[in-house]
């Protein structure tokens, strides 16, 4: 018997959809016959996703909404739910890292403004703590929902130079567990919450990091990390399309409160 990983027909919400990864995982499922509700902070990011989806035939809605304003939430869930009336996906996407909250040679950890390091953690912590309580109420009252956070790997290894992002994303290993465990225990064993932990993926918040933008070349710090990943390789954003179908779908239907890296096998190798 071949699992189920089909989510045709399911109402799926992502915030931060109109971005690079969110966006290329609304995309998929669109193409896999889902309803698809596009939420970002953008419109024009989020329209634009919608658009691709539905001339290609599929089914979405963009939303603008910001994660940190729960009213905002709560204003787009009332519009989902107006349109489909429920909610079985939540992918908790919305989040990201600020120049202002990195260490650099003129910049060290005793300079970081308080404001900077606040604002990533609540981007990447409260958002997804407040989007979980609108949707995840929603789905409580279905006995049923799935809901799945984004992590980092750098929840499980600091990396030098994002101190703010780095714990943020390892409240969100916490959070994960805590929350499968609440929902499961409390209201429904038919609700899951998961979290997939990227590895090392280029992308416009940590290109100049990783790329010379000059010669085009690794920095040093790319160095660093490609030998230190036995696939010998940054991942590609389609890397994550698999495990994120994977964990909302139902075949993984026995698994909550798990984070899944997806690092290329970065955090298995101990250097030697």
């Amino acid at each position: 018997m071949l699992p189920d990983f089909s989510v045709k027909g399911k109402v799926v919400v992502i915030t931060g959809g109109g971005g690079a990864i969110c966006g290329m995982m609304s995309k998929m499922f669109g193409e896999a016959g889902a309803k698809v509700a596009v939420m970002d902070i953008s419109m024009d990011a989020a329209k634009k996703i919608t658009d691709e989806i539905n001339n290609k035939g599929g089914e979405s809605m963009p939303l603008v909404c910001n994660v940190l304003d729960k009213k905002s939430i709560e204003d787009a869930a009332a519009q989902v739910m107006g349109k489909w009336g429920r909610v079985d996906i939540l992918i908790n996407g919305a989040g990201g890292n600020k120049p202002q909250a990195t260490t650099n040679n003129e910049m060290s950890f005793f300079d970081l403004p308080a404001d900077a390091i606040q604002w990533v953690f609540n981007l990447n912590c409260l958002g997804t703590i407040i989007a979980s309580q609108v949707f995840g109420k929603i789905m409580a009252e279905q006995k049923e929902g799935c809901i799945l956070n984004i992590s980092s790997m750098n929840a499980f290894r600091p990396l030098t130079r994002i101190p703010a992002y780095s714990a943020a994303k390892a409240a969100i290993n916490n959070f994960t567990q805590w929350l499968a465990v609440d929902l499961a225990k409390n209201f429904s064993p038919n609700i899951r919450v998961n979290a997939i932990a990227p590895g090392f993926f280029v992308g416009n918040q940590n290109r100049d990091l990783l790329i010379d933008k000059n010669s085009g070349d690794l920095t040093q710090r790319g160095k660093t990390i490609i030998s230190l990943t036995p696939m010998n390789r940054f991942g590609e954003f389609e890397d994550l399309l698999g495990a994120t179908l994977f964990l909302v779908s139902p075949a993984s239907s026995f698994i909550t409160g798990v984070v899944l890296p997806i690092d290329g096998g970065f955090s298995s190798f101990s250097g030697v």
